[in-house]
This record gives C-alpha cells, sequence and structure tokens, in this order.
C-alpha cells in the first residue's frame, strides 16, 4: 500500500493546457452517504489503494489503478474510479457517542442555517445570526447552572447542611458540620467552593472537546481564491464559508468565561447577602460589591464578544484574536478563584437553611429565550416575505422553531438532572427544599405534551393508512396483466406510505413547538405568580383540580426522570455496541453538517474537513491531467458533493457532472436551509457544472427530486422515479421476490447504469484542458 501510495505521488502531471496522454482524463469520484461505507464495497474490488489522506477521510483507488503502468480501467479506456470515505469523520471511535449529552447545543446551531433566503438584507440577516447566538449562550449558562444546582445546591447547601440528610449519604458526611465535628472545610462559603469544583471541571471538558476538535476540524482551510459574482447564488460558493477558526475561537471564549462566570455568582450571591446584612462586617460587604461589580462588567465584556463579529465568508478569516482567546477564559478563571477565596472566609453565625438565593436565575434565562425566540420569529417571518417560497419549511419559521426545541431540551435535562438527583438525595422532600420551582414547574407540564404528542402521533397514523390503502390502486395500475399478489401489494404501498412521512416535518415541529411554547409560558407564570410547586399552588382550589395537579406533578417527574436516564443509556450503549455507535453517527451526519456559527461546545462539523478534501482533490486532478470527472454522491454525500462544487473555480466546476442519488438535497435541505439550498441556489449550480442527473424512488424515506426549475439549454435533472422493487412478481430475471431497497442500493437499478453511462459519454477525453487558472493551488 505504501509502495502504491508512493508512485501514486510520484507522477509528473501533465501541462496545464493539454490532455493527459495514455493516463486518466476522466475519472469518476464517488461520495458515500450516511452510515458509512468501505472503499472496497464502494470500487467493487478487494483490493484497493489510499492515494491520498489519512485515518480519519482518505480518497482511495483500485490496486490496478493506482500505478502508473495501463492497467484495470484504464487499459479499458474506462474512465478511473477514486472513493472518498469520510465515515470516520462522524461515527469513529466509542467516545463519540458522548457528544449525545450535548445536543442541545447541536440543535440551536442548525437554527443559525435555517434563516430564510433574502438577497440584499444584510442588516437583518446579522441581526438574525446575532439572536440566535445570544441562545445559544442562555443555553451555555443553563447547563453550567443546572451542574450548579445540583453540587452547589442539592448537594453541598441543603443536603450536607441538614445532618438527617447527611447521616442518609455517608460519602456526604466530611462536609456535613454535626457528622464532620464542625472542621475547617464545613461551613456553608466553604462547601459552596469545594462543590464548585464539579461546574469549573464541566466548563473545563467543555472548553477542552471544542479546542481539540477545532484543532482537528476548523484547521483544514479550503482552496484561496477570490470571491466571484456567482458565489451570491449560495452562500456555500464563498471562498471562507468553511473556514470558521476565528470566529469558533472567539465563541469558545465568550462561553467559556459565560460558564466560569456563572460558577462564580452561584457561589458569590449566598455570601453577599449574608455580608449585607445589617451588622455585617463592613470590609467583606465592600469586597463583595467590588467582586459583583467585576463579575458583571467581565459578562458584558463576553455577551459584546458575541455580538461583536459574525462569519466571515467572503475570504479566508485567517486571524485568531489570540488576546481575547486567552485573556477572557483566564480573566473569568481569575475572577472566580477570587470568588472561592472571598466565600471561603469565615464568617460566624452563617448556616445553610432552605435554597440557595439564585432561584430567579433559571425563571430569568427562560424568560430571555423565550423573548429572543419570539424576536427572532419576527425576523424570520420578515425575512421570508420578502422572498417566499412554499416550499420552504414552516413558511421560514423553520429556524425559531428549531430555536425552542433546543431551549426546551435544555430545560428537560437541566430539570430532569435535579429532579433526579433531588430524588435520590430526600425521595420525600420532607427534609430538603428542592431545586428550584420553576424546575418543578417544567417537569409537570411534560404529561400535557406527551399527551399532545400521542395525539399527534395517531392523526398521522391514521393519515398514513390512508395513504397507503390509495397507493394500493397505484401499484395495481403500475403493474397492468400480472397476478396480483396482495402481500406484495400492501408491502410497496406502505414502503411508499412511511417514506412520505418525511414531508410531514414542518408539520410535526410546528405542533411541537407550538405547544412547548403554551406550556412553557404557562409553567414560567405559575412558578412566578405563586411561588410554589403545582400541588402547593393547587392546594386551596377543588379537588379535582388539586388531584390533576399532583398526579401532573408526580408523572412529570418521573418522565423527567426516565427520559434522562433512557438518555444517558443510550450513550452508554453507544460507547460500547459498534452498531449503535453507527446509529449515532447517522444522526451526526445531518447534525453536524453545518459550521459552528452559533455555538462553539457544539459537535464538530465534519463538512470543514470533508468539503475542502473533496474541492482539493477535484481542483487538483483537472488542473494535472486537463480532464472532465464525474463526482457521484449518495445520500448525504450527495449534499457533500454539492458543497465541494460550489467552492470550485467556475472553469473547473464546467468540467464536473454531477450524479446523485437519495439525495435530500431539496427534499430536507432546500425546505430546511432555503437560504442555502433553495431554488435559485441549486438552479445556479445546475446551470454551473456540465451536467446533472438525480435518481429518487419513491419508497425512499431521505431521498428525492431537486426540483431545479426548468431553465433553456439544461437537460432536466431530476429521473423519473425509479421501480421499487424491480420485480413485482417472479420473473426470469428476479425468480426470487425482489427486495424494497428504499434508500439503499441505487446500484442495483439498470436505470443507475444508463445515466451512469450517459453522463460519461459527456466527459470528451479528446477536448483541450483548462487554460492555467492562476488562482488554483499547484498541483
Amino acid at each position: 500500500m505504501e509502495r502504491a501510495r508512493e508512485r501514486s505521488t510520484e507522477r509528473k502531471p501533465d501541462g496545464p493546457g493539454t490532455r493527459a496522454v495514455g493516463a486518466e482524463s476522466r475519472m469518476e469520484l464517488l461520495v458515500h452517504g450516511v452510515g458509512g461505507t468501505t472503499p472496497e464495497k464502494m470500487l467493487g474490488d478487494p483490493r484497493t489503494v489510499r492515494i491520498t489522506g489519512d485515518g480519519t477521510a482518505a480518497v482511495f483507488r483500485r490496486a490496478g489503478d493506482a500505478g502508473d503502468a495501463p492497467s484495470g480501467a484504464r487499459s479499458r479506456r474506462e474512465p478511473v474510479q477514486e472513493a472518498y470515505v469520510w465515515c470516520n469523520l462522524t461515527s469513529g471511535d466509542g467516545t463519540r457517542a458522548l457528544w449525545l449529552l450535548l445536543l442541545p447545543f447541536m440543535v440551536v446551531n442548525l437554527a443559525h442555517w435555517m434563516r430564510p433566503a433574502a438577497r440584499g438584507r444584510r442588516r437583518t440577516v446579522r441581526l438574525y445570526g446575532l439572536l440566535v447566538r445570544l441562545t445559544a449562550l442562555t443555553l451555555t449558562t443553563l447547563l453550567v447552572a443546572a451542574v450548579c444546582e445540583v453540587a452547589l445546591d442539592l448537594v453541598a447547601w441543603q443536603c450536607a447542611g441538614a445532618a438527617a440528610c447527611a447521616s442518609r449519604h455517608s460519602w456526604l458526611s466530611f462536609l456535613s458540620p454535626a457528622a464532620s465535628g464542625g472542621a475547617w472545610w464545613t461551613p456553608p462559603g466553604r462547601r459552596l467552593a469545594l462543590a464548585a469544583l464539579v461546574p469549573t471541571a464541566l466548563t473545563g471538558l467543555l472548553w477542552y472537546l471544542s479546542h481539540r476538535t477545532w484543532s482537528a476540524y476548523e484547521s483544514h482551510q479550503p482552496m484561496s481564491r477570490a470571491p466571484e459574482p456567482a458565489d451570491e447564488a449560495s452562500a456555500l460558493a464563498r471562498p471562507g464559508f468553511w473556514y470558521g477558526r476565528r470566529l469558533v475561537a472567539r465563541l469558545r471564549a465568550a462561553h467559556t468565561a459565560a460558564g466560569l462566570l456563572t460558577v462564580a455568582a452561584a457561589v458569590a450571591l449566598p455570601a453577599v447577602r449574608f455580608d449585607h446584612r445589617p451588622g455585617g462586617p463592613p470590609a467583606l460587604d465592600l469586597l463583595g460589591d467590588l467582586l459583583a461589580a467585576a463579575l458583571l462588567g467581565t459578562a458584558a465584556v463576553a455577551v459584546a464578544v458575541v455580538c461583536r463579529r459574525g462569519r466571515s465568508e467572503n475570504r479566508l478569516d485567517r486571524g485568531i484574536d489570540r488576546r481575547l482567546v486567552r485573556g477572557l477564559p483566564l480573566g473569568s478563571l481569575a475572577l472566580l478563584l477570587l470568588t472561592l477565596l472571598y466565600a471561603g472566609w469565615s464568617r460566624p453565625g452563617w448556616h445553610s437553611a432552605g435554597r440557595l438565593p439564585g432561584d430567579p436565575a433559571f425563571g430569568a434565562l427562560m424568560l430571555a429565550q423565550g423573548l429572543l425566540v419570539v424576536v427572532l420569529a419576527v425576523v424570520a417571518h420578515d425575512l421570508y416575505r420578502r422572498r417566499p417560497d412554499p416550499r420552504t419549511a414552516i413558511r421560514g419559521l423553520g429556524g425559531p422553531a428549531v430555536a425552542l426545541l433546543a431551549c426546551a431540551l435544555g430545560g428537560v435535562m437541566s430539570g430532569g438532572i435535579a429532579q433526579r438527583v433531588a430524588d435520590w438525595l430526600d425521595g420525600t422532600r420532607s427534609g430538603l427544599a428542592g431545586p428550584p420551582v420553576l424546575l418543578t414547574w417544567q417537569a409537570s407540564v411534560l404529561p400535557v405534551l406527551l399527551a399532545v404528542l400521542l395525539a399527534l402521533a395517531a392523526w398521522l397514523a391514521r393519515g398514513t393508512a390512508r395513504l397507503a390503502r390509495a397507493e394500493r390502486d397505484r401499484v395495481r395500475r403500475e403493474h397492468p396483466g400480472e397476478p396480483e399478489e396482495p402481500a406484495r401489494t400492501r408491502a410497496v404501498a406502505h414502503a411508499r406510505a412511511m417514506a412520505a412521512l418525511t414531508d410531514r416535518a414542518p408539520l410535526i415541529v410546528a405542533v411541537l413547538c407550538a405547544t412547548t411554547l403554551v406550556l412553557g409560558a404557562a409553567a414560567l407564570a405559575g412558578a412566578l405568580l405563586t411561588g410554589k410547586t403545582p400541588d402547593g399552588a393547587a392546594r386551596p382550589a377543588h379537588h379535582v383540580v388539586r388531584a390533576a395537579a399532583e398526579a401532573s406533578q408526580a408523572l412529570g417527574s418521573w418522565l423527567v426522570g426516565l427520559g434522562f436516564l433512557l438518555f444517558v443509556t443510550w450513550a452508554r450503549r453507544a460507547y460500547r455496541d459498534a452498531s449503535a455507535r453507527r446509529t449515532i453517527g447517522i444522526l451526526w451526519d445531518v447534525g453536524t453538517f453545518w459550521p459552528r456559527a452559533a455555538h462553539p461546545f457544539a459537535p464538530p462539523c465534519y463538512a470543514e474537513r470533508a468539503v475542502p478534501d473533496l474541492t482539493w482533490r477535484m481542483a487538483t486532478w483537472t488542473r494535472r491531467t486537463g480532464g472532465r470527472m464525474v463526482l457521484s454522491g449518495h445520500s448525504q454525500g450527495s449534499v457533500l458533493a454539492a458543497a465541494a462544487a460550489w467552492q470550485l473555480t467556475p472553469a473547473v466546476r464546467k468540467r464536473v457532472a454531477l450524479l446523485t442519488y437519495g439525495s435530500p438535497l431539496e427534499r430536507l435541505y432546500g425546505r430546511w436551509f432555503p437560504a442555502h439550498f433553495g431554488p435559485p441556489a441549486l438552479a445556479a449550480l445546475h446551470r454551473d457544472v456540465d451536467c446533472w442527473r438525480n435518481l429518487h424512488r419513491l419508497t425512499d424515506p431521505i431521498g428525492g427530486p431537486v426540483r431545479v426549475p426548468d431553465d433553456e439549454g439544461c437537460p432536466d435533472v431530476d429521473h423519473p422515479p425509479l421501480k421499487d422493487p424491480l420485480s413485482y412478481g417472479r420473473t426470469p430475471e428476479h425468480p426470487l421476490p425482489a427486495p424494497i431497497l428504499g434508500h439503499s442500493d441505487y446500484q442495483a437499478d439498470p436505470a443507475f447504469a444508463r445515466e451512469r453511462s450517459v453522463l460519461l459519454s459527456r466527459l470528451h477525453p479528446d477536448v483541450p484542458g483548462p487554460r492555467p487558472d492562476p488562482q488554483a493551488p499547484p498541483a
């Protein structure tokens, strides 16, 4: 393998203006889809050679096509095939499953890219991005505040301060003043300082993960070229789109500072309130005021960093802002250390009772998130009405809806952690005050949300069954004269009806978000107006209302705990089980395609490595050989192929033909990300490449037609839906029942070979190569 790789790298490039003599002048570059595969399966040969790349992502060829001597495909005058394998970018080792715990961060990052298309509205677009970044900042604060609630409030303040609770948990006895004999670390401030190590360690872990993946993913530079007028058709064509290194570094510094400052505020607030009592020590009182002012000032700096700068896509922004990236987290850490020293100072007569004074923080965070989402919806609607598209999901409100879901998911996870720990420490809650009232209200509305989702699922099931019955008639009409097999007809119709559920996703998200918004507002209002848990607030009411409130609160608490435990169990199973980890990888293939433009702690964007890989390979190969190529992508691979084609110069783009199959380009990306994959963007890509053909099936739940608008001089993109199964009954070609393929094995259809042959026939090897491009990189 090493010798073949050396031979492939030592071949002398042909002149940039001539066709390669006796070498490849036509190539087919294959890009696999979700779930990954092996180069042997992609190339149909057990002997493959890695010609460029590393163990994470690489390009492979058949061993017979890797040397200089004509053999294999080139001896038969067929195009050379290469396979780009990128599955390890998303489904690598077991630690990748732990990213599930950061799911809210990934979801809010998606909201940044879901804005409606609006050309010429730069200020509104910048405002949209700013609102999403601020929402992401509140999620980081919420996660750290939830850990502070558990470690500082429930464990160090409430349970360690109650002798009965500490006696039931022997591991807490060293923090209890009664059990440890009044050791020097048992005063409330010092207990809080010790417990603050937990959220501080979490913040440090998030910083480390973000920095490590930032060095591994965001450090791959795309090809350097000047922006062109054609780049305005889609932002994905801009030179700096896949290089967000500077923004991620700035956001990482701001979010790390926000996490550390949240811990510092949770520790400082009870000490400041105690020092402000009448007769308190003046020196500590003044020091508390100064410390609070410093915390507020640093928090304002962190917010300003988030607001100050967005993405720089028109050029490769290689700046790092080293002083800011280092200074802001280190300054916040210094303030946290000063806060721990301040809280640990001796204060005679200070005892922990009730909850920590920071309860209103959760209400303020929830209110801020709600206001941000509402304003974001107004901005998104303003963008959409300027350029409405009926295919856009939720009429342009997909971004605000997903941002709301991220906030709700963060709230459920935070409440689940607090509720489970509180029940574990004191299940009856007779001796502890428990978690904040708002978290209990949030859990109490979950049964209502679950009932709405069950009703929606029943309605969708009824509609799917009705559609399946209608599809049976279509299946019969498609096979006239053949003996009917009722079971076969029902199976095909059911597969088509289930695949159509993908198109109902906007309705599902809209109902879920509307219900979440109403129930969230009700929970916030109930917590703020009553200051009691739902069962306590309903105690004076009618016995029916009181029973409903108690049942909802109990059921909601168990649902939150059960959901969180299932979530953690799934992540643990994925850590140990390769098949489950592959399922996680499939989810990540879709969720982490986009760069981290809103949240730096989101899982890393694999496309910032994959798209430059493909672009460099296509540009250098066409420059060296003067040849043409077919870029063949399946499923998510078709999205990577389109993104890579956008990054090419127009001269090279004209030498590339696209073959996509099972592609979600329009069905998912075009509807949910209209600013980047909308009809104008796809139509411009169709005009820029040499040719484009797309294959899909009615039984495919992911892929679909591209729906490129008709354009004179450009052939149609979409092939009519392929037959699935290939044979309804038994035939001489299919003596056994043919399977329903759905999203897989498009190469098994004869139409695939025909379309591939048509595209390959357009790659005329006798056409002179492109003129030297001064902006192209060296071979």
